[in-house]
């Protein structure tokens, strides 16, 4: 899964994963377990993607758990990435020219950015792969 220096881009799905104790959860275990244990592994989420999160959980079980979800992933080793004018014009070309979510274009726009990998189990990455390299979790939704 990782190499030398890796950079992945985590998207709502993977977190989701991840919180829900899903299979593809798993993965993303092991890799923040890796970002925590070795500076050669960097996980990366847009703030939209925190946001989809956020909005997510809200709707499914209500603000309280949404706020817990929100502290519990301000606590794992992955950096949260602001939504700067370059990274919203960067996802707008995107969004402009292949049919993925304005959400999923940030994704993108950050694995673009950073020369790392999406990590999802979204099939609507699979628009993208020409543009990025995609780390399919299992499907379990």
């Amino acid at each position: 899964m990782t190499g030398k220096a890796s950079a992945y881009v985590l998207d709502s799905y993977a977190l989701l994963a991840y919180f829900q104790a899903e299979p593809g959860g798993r993965t993303i275990a092991s890799l923040l377990q890796q970002a925590q244990s070795t500076s050669d592994v960097r996980l990366y989420l847009s703030v939209i993607s925190a946001g989809e999160i956020y909005y997510i959980t809200c709707r499914k079980l209500g603000a309280d758990k949404a706020e817990e979800l929100l502290s519990d992933l301000r606590k794992l080793p992955v950096t949260l990435c602001q939504a700067t004018e370059e990274r919203v014009f960067s996802a707008a070309r995107i969004k402009a020219e292949y049919p993925v979510s304005y959400a999923d274009a940030f994704v993108v726009g950050l694995a673009k950015e950073f020369n790392g990998l999406v990590v999802t189990g979204d099939p609507e990455f699979k628009a993208v792969e020409p543009l990025v390299d995609v780390l399919w979790l299992e499907a379990e939704r």
